[in-house]
C-alpha cells in the first residue's frame, strides 16, 4: 500500500483509575500487551499498542489513570496523561457504567476542549449493570459536557460493544503512511514487558500497599544457543524490610508463586521456555527519590 491508500490516527486512553483502559486496549489488539488487575494506577508509564487492519493503523497509548499525586513516581504518572492527551490525533475517554462524573474526568473534558481534541468515548463494564436503564441517563449527562465523536457502551469482560468501539475509532484515521509494521503489536522491549509481567502478578497476589510500593527491573534476558530456552533475571524492589519478607513469603512460597505464575505468562507471550530467577531487595522511599526512579526507567523530565 501507498501513502495515499494508508490512513493512521495517534489515539490516547485516558481515564480515572480503574476503568478498565488497559483491559480495553488488550481487548481492542486481540493480545494482551498492557498488564491488569482490580487495583486502580496498575499502569505506571505510557504503554503503546499498535491495531492494524488493512489500509488503516491505530497507534494506542494507554497512560496511568489520572488522580491526586501523592509522591514523585505519581508526579511522572500523571504528567505523562498530560503529555499524551496534548501530543496525539484524538483520545479514548474510559468510564464505568452508573459511575457519577468525577473531578478527574471534568479536568480531561477540559482538556479536550482546549486543544479542540475529537475524543470517543467508551462507558466500559456495561456486563456489571443491573438496571440497563441507566445508561441512558448517563449517556445523556456526560453527552452534555463533550461533543464526542460517539459514544460506545462495551464491555472489556465479554467483549460486547468492542466491534462497535473499534468502528468508531477507525473513523478518526486521516490518510497518511502507516508508522509502524503490520505485524508490530507494541513499542515495548523485551525486558519491560517480562519486568511488567512480573509486577502485574505481584499485584493479583499480594496485599494492596505492597505491589504499589514495588517495582520490578529486568537485570538480563539472554536466549541459551540452540536451546530453545531464554533466561531472565528480574529484581523485585520493595520500600521496607517487611515488604521484602511479605513478597518472598514463608519458606519462599510467595516468590515462587509468583515466579511461576509470570513464567507461565511470560511461555505464552515469547513462545519459548523461560528459566525466570527473581531476587528482592530493600531500596526505602524508592518512590520519592528520584535518582532511584530515573534509574528504573522513569523519565527525569517528568518530575517538578
Amino acid at each position: 500500500m501507498n501513502s495515499t491508500e494508508t490512513k493512521t490516527a495517534f489515539i490516547a486512553i485516558v481515564g480515572r483509575p480503574n476503568v478498565g483502559k488497559s483491559s480495553i486496549l488488550n481487548t481492542l489488539l486481540g493480545q494482551k500487551v498492557a498488564i491488569v488487575s482490580s487495583k486502580p494506577q496498575t499502569t505506571r508509564t505510557r504503554i503503546m499498542g499498535v491495531l492494524t487492519e488493512a489500509e488503516t493503523q491505530l497507534v494506542f497509548t494507554d497512560t496511568p489513570g489520572l488522580h491526586k499525586p501523592r509522591n514523585s513516581l505519581d508526579r511522572f504518572m500523571v504528567r505523562s496523561v498530560s503529555e499524551s492527551v496534548a501530543g496525539v490525533d484524538a483520545c479514548l475517554l474510559v468510564t464505568e457504567a452508573d459511575r457519577d462524573v468525577l473531578p478527574e474526568e471534568l479536568e480531561l473534558i477540559e482538556k479536550f476542549k482546549a486543544l479542540d481534541l475529537p475524543t470517543v468515548l467508551a462507558i466500559n463494564k456495561t456486563d456489571t449493570l443491573k438496571d440497563k436503564t441507566k445508561l441512558a441517563a448517563q449517556i445523556a449527562k456526560l453527552s452534555a459536557l463533550y461533543d464526542f465523536e460517539a459514544v460506545v457502551p462495551c464491555s472489556a469482560q465479554t467483549n460486547d460493544g468492542i466491534d462497535a468501539l473499534k468502528d468508531e475509532l477507525k473513523k478518526l484515521a486521516k490518510e497518511g503512511i502507516h508508522f509502524f509494521d503490520e505485524d508490530t503489536l507494541t513499542d515495548q522491549p523485551e525486558r519491560i514487558l517480562a519486568a511488567e509481567i512480573i509486577r502485574e502478578k505481584m499485584l493479583r497476589l499480594l496485599e494492596k500497599e505492597v505491589p504499589h510500593g514495588s517495582a520490578v527491573v529486568v537485570e538480563r534476558m539472554k536466549e541459551r544457543e540452540n536451546s530453545g530456552i531464554t533466561d531472565i533475571d528480574a529484581t523485585v524492589y520493595c520500600e521496607k524490610p517487611s515488604h521484602k519478607g511479605i513478597i518472598i513469603g514463608k519458606g519462599g512460597a510467595m516468590l515462587k508463586k509468583i515466579g511461576s505464575y509470570a513464567r507461565a505468562d511470560m511461555e505464552k507471550f515469547f513462545d519459548c521456555k523461560i528459566n525466570l530467577t527473581i531476587w528482592v531487595k530493600v531500596k526505602e522511599d524508592w518512590r520519592n527519590r528520584e535518582g532511584i526512579l530515573r534509574s528504573l526507567g522513569y523519565d527525569e523530565h517528568s518530575f517538578d
